[in-house]
């Protein structure tokens, strides 16, 4: 028993160092790119030479982009990413998705989807979703050089006690989303570790072996299981199983362009709470453009007085982890109790679901995953304050 504890062990750091070897590895290159990009625009502001810069802001957004989902897919991972689930039509999500599926795997590959028109409907975070299927799609297209077909199916499945023993999920029903190619297929000893971060059998730089591991992170935190079948020389199959969601599914909001969005109203008003000052002041320098009055703290007790004070606050916008013993969660909780229509956007680049309980977020709330680009914060910003 010692030797196979010590055997598990040894295990167990050779996988953690095979993690943050890998994740050491990549952002050391793209902070090279961020912090190259950055001297490189100093130099050339102190030349004058300003026509060079925009190239350079273009490179370090690229690197910070890619750093950002490098993120995102080790939270994922760990199953402590921030998920907004919804009940979702996946026969719509794939259709919505089917035109970019085939414009990134290209020409080569031909497409197919099938769905039944009384498919189930499922409790899951939508963009996530859209994400492990584009993953899926792409790893199927590395395994096609030559060419092949892809096909992208969704049905319904009714686990008795011994298909859910098979599957490892407790007994019920559940949707399955399973993508097929017609590549070379896994050994099993790949298929062994196919989740592993960082494992990856594609060339040195084209890949970070990250996307199943995201995407097994995201479907177990999410409640469902994945599974591989595969042959050598005979293609792959990759299946979702998420649990069955007993209700109708949102009907799809069209997303209104900035410029449709409507600017502040007189004296409307937003709460920021956040220990980053930095963030604290982009919050705040994007709230002044649109017209609104910020009204700035740095903790949870801080935002909680001014919640309890009779200061004007329109919408509430704080992190969810804040020192003083009060995250942004409980401050939010407390302050509805003086103000039971507060709108609260959450802003945030960790949170387990300790902090945001169940992870089911409450009407009149949203979440902003960091790092975020200013755009798409005013977006949400103005969406939730017209609504």
């Amino acid at each position: 028993m010692r030797a196979e504890e010590a055997l598990r062990q040894s295990q167990k750091m050779e996988a953690v160092g095979q993690l943050t070897g890998g994740l050491a590895h990549d952002f050391n290159n793209l902070l090279a790119g961020i912090s190259g990009s950055l001297e490189l625009i100093q130099t050339r502001i102190g030349q004058g030479r300003l026509g060079e810069v925009d190239r350079y802001v273009d490179a370090a957004q690229g690197a910070a982009r890619r750093a950002a989902a490098l993120t995102h897919r080790l939270l994922a991972f760990s199953r402590r990413q921030t998920l907004d689930p919804r009940p979702t039509d996946v026969n719509h999500l794939v259709a919505g998705m089917e035109e970019l599926i085939r414009r990134t795997v290209g020409p080569a590959i031909a497409i197919a989807t099938d769905g039944p028109t009384d498919l189930w409907t499922v409790l899951v975070d939508p963009p996530q979703l859209e994400n492990a299927l584009l993953n899926l799609c792409l790893n199927a297209r590395d395994a096609m050089p030559e060419g092949g077909r892809i096909a992208i199916e969704a049905s319904n499945h009714r686990l008795d006690d011994a298909a859910a023993r098979e599957h490892d999920l407790p007994p019920g029903e559940y949707l399955c989303l399973r993508v097929t190619d017609t590549g070379g297929g896994m050994t099993p000893a790949v298929i062994a570790r196919a989740f592993d971060p960082f494992f990856t059998t594609k060339p040195l730089g084209q890949g970070t072996g990250l996307g199943l591991s995201m995407i097994y992170g995201f479907t177990k935190q999410s409640g469902g299981q994945v599974r591989i079948t595969s042959e050598v020389g005979r293609g792959t199959a990759v299946a979702l199983y998420l649990p069955r969601h007993h209700g109708t599914s949102e009907a799809q909001a069209a997303h209104a362009t900035p410029a449709d969005a409507p600017r502040a109203e007189q004296g409307e008003t937003v709460l920021i709470v956040d220990d980053e000052p930095t963030v604290r002041m982009l919050v705040a320098e994007v709230l002044e453009d649109l017209g609104y009055t910020a009204i700035e703290a740095a903790d949870g007790a801080a935002g909680l007085r001014v919640l309890q004070s009779g200061a004007r606050i329109d919408l509430l916008v704080t992190d969810v982890g804040l020192p003083g013993g009060m995250n942004g969660r409980q401050m939010a909780d407390a302050g509805r109790g003086w103000r039971p229509d507060l709108k609260v956007l959450f802003i945030t680049g960790y949170a387990e679901n300790a902090a945001l309980g169940t992870g089911r977020l409450a009407p009149g709330t949203a979440v902003l995953t960091k790092p975020f680009a200013v755009e798409a914060l005013a977006t949400r910003i103005r969406e939730m304050l017209a609504q």
